[in-house]
């Protein structure tokens, strides 16, 4: 049976990050569930909740694992970015059929240090307390970071369409030391195959990130590095380039 496909959007995204990939998986004959993450589904224009910037990881882990439960038969797990990290978590806890992580944020003992996702957060990580309160990547630093090598075209409007997210959780992530390594992922777990894909020019989760990662899998493991590509994946040829190896991957489990 052709297992489902939940997919998981990134910080600061929302399910709309799949629009066309999951076009394309379902096309295919591939059921899809993508959903949006807690709070995620609040208008940016309006104020953040308070209570989203004290928010966990395992919050989010805690609901992907439910969403993961109503999907039936192991389900492949797709991530982008944070979303790549909460597939690894989740799979950890539920049965999978396998994994894609699409540039893919470092779990706390898969971390590859860089300057690039410093400069890119520059403006978050400068405003006192941002651990604690909702956050926002400003449009500057989306630019260079996030959306690098995107027409600005497509840039502007996804970076009108960010959404507040955890400061929490990007501590989490960005200082797991300091917040009891939470991120932590048991690859020993992680046997299941998987296919991780990264840009070379990804300068927010760089491609040491996604090569640690890769290394650390249990399972068989598909790793591919994009000539010239950031770390925003959505767009033109390089899109379809995305979806047409995603879905060779799948082929690839059936036979």
């Amino acid at each position: 049976m052709t297992p489902g496909v939940l997919l998981i959007h990134g910080m600061w995204s929302t399910p709309a990050t799949f629009d066309r990939l999951r076009m394309a998986l379902e096309q295919a004959g591939y059921v899809t569930h993508a959903p949006v993450l807690p709070w995620h589904d609040r208008d940016a224009s309006l104020a953040p909740a308070p209570e989203l910037g004290r928010l966990s990881i395992t919050a989010y882990v805690d609901f992907l694992v439910a969403e993961a439960g109503r999907m039936g038969a192991p389900p492949i797990i797709l991530g982008h970015s944070m979303g790549s990290l909460l597939a690894q978590m989740v799979a950890m806890r539920v049965p999978h059929a396998g994994l894609v992580l699409l540039s893919p944020a470092s779990a706390a003992n898969a971390q590859a240090p860089g300057l690039d996702p410093l400069r890119t957060l520059r403006r978050v990580i400068t405003r006192w307390g941002w651990w604690e309160k909702p956050t926002m990547c400003d449009a500057e630093g989306a630019r260079w970071g996030i959306f690098n090598g995107v027409p600005e075209s497509i840039a502007a409007q996804e970076i009108a369409a960010l959404v507040w997210d955890s400061g929490r959780v990007l501590a989490e992530m960005s200082l797991p030391f300091a917040f009891g390594n939470i991120t932590r992922v048991d690859f020993a777990r992680l046997g299941q195959p998987a296919l991780v894909i990264v840009g070379t020019d990804d300068r927010i989760t760089p491609p040491a990130a996604a090569r640690a990662t890769a290394r650390k899998l249990a399972g068989r493991v598909d790793f591919h590095e994009l000539p010239g590509h950031g770390h925003w994946l959505f767009w033109g040829d390089i899109e379809r380039r995305v979806a047409g190896m995603i879905l060779d991957w799948l082929s690839s489990l059936e036979r």
